[in-house]
Parts: C-alpha cells; structure tokens; sequence
C-alpha cells in the first residue's frame, strides 16, 4: 500500500520529493490544495477500492506522505 500512495502523492504532487521526505508538509510547501485533496481522495478510492468523504478527511490526518499511510491503514 505505501508504494502506491506514495505513487499517487507523487503524480498529484508532481515531485519526487515526496520520497524522500515521508514528513514533508504537503500544504505547507505547497505540494497539495484543496484540488490536490480530491484528487488524492477519488485516486484513493479507485485504488484501494474504499469510499472516503471529503468532509471527513481532516488537513491534518493527509498533511504529510506518512499521514496519509497512516490514515488509511487505520480504515481499511
């Protein structure tokens, strides 16, 4: 799972940094907005088969590469 999100983060984010930097704040370096956030939404529910609100997924549980792992090992 961790390869294809990270994948995923990668083409949305369109940077290799992400990598490289499992910590780095998406928002923060401007690798993600809010356009970002239901790209990775929908790309996660087409890849992992899984139904995510956007209203549910808070900024700070998909903030960081690492994050976004973590929050979708805990529904899945």
């Amino acid at each position: 799972m961790e390869e294809k999100v990270l994948s995923i983060l990668e083409d949305i984010c369109g940077t290799d940094e992400i990598k490289n930097d499992m910590d780095i704040d998406l928002f923060e370096n401007g690798l993600l907005d809010s356009l970002g956030v239901i790209e990775l939404i929908v790309d996660i529910e087409d890849n992992f088969n899984i139904k995510l609100e956007p209203t549910e997924v808070k900024r700070e549980d998909i903030s960081t590469p690492r994050k976004v792992i973590e929050y979708l090992s805990k529904r899945t």
